[in-house]
């Protein structure tokens, strides 16, 4: 059975700003080995964002990529390196394991910054 979160209104989610940001580089994050260090544009802006789909992405297949992100969530240091952001994946999971993690992208090509909603 699936357990859901606990409801939010829709005022709380219409804070949420979701856009489509291009991956313009990417790296393994030097002190986790889970994590990739991404290096995105939005828009105009360039920020980074660290991400924990090191298992089922390697950084070469990252690169040129559009995904989504959560563009407004607050700056966090993981491990020494600032995320300012937070990219949206399906989690195929068996039980407690994770068998497969999908990034979610737009259906087509559309420009970096666009919204998602």
């Amino acid at each position: 059975m699936i357990e859901f979160k606990p409801t939010v209104t829709f005022d709380d989610f219409a804070k949420i700003d979701l856009r489509v940001a291009k991956v313009l580089a990417a790296e393994p994050h030097p002190n986790a080995d889970r994590l990739l260090k991404l290096q995105i544009q939005i828009g105009e802006e360039q920020r980074q964002i660290c991400a924990g789909i090191k298992q089922y992405y390697t950084p070469e297949e990252m690169v040129g990529k559009n995904i989504i992100v959560v563009a407004n969530l607050a700056p966090r240091t993981i491990r020494g390196e600032v995320s300012n952001g937070m990219l949206l994946a399906a989690t195929h999971k068996d039980g407690d394991e994770v068998r497969d993690v999908v990034l979610l992208a737009p259906g087509r090509e559309v420009p970096p910054g666009s919204t998602v909603g």
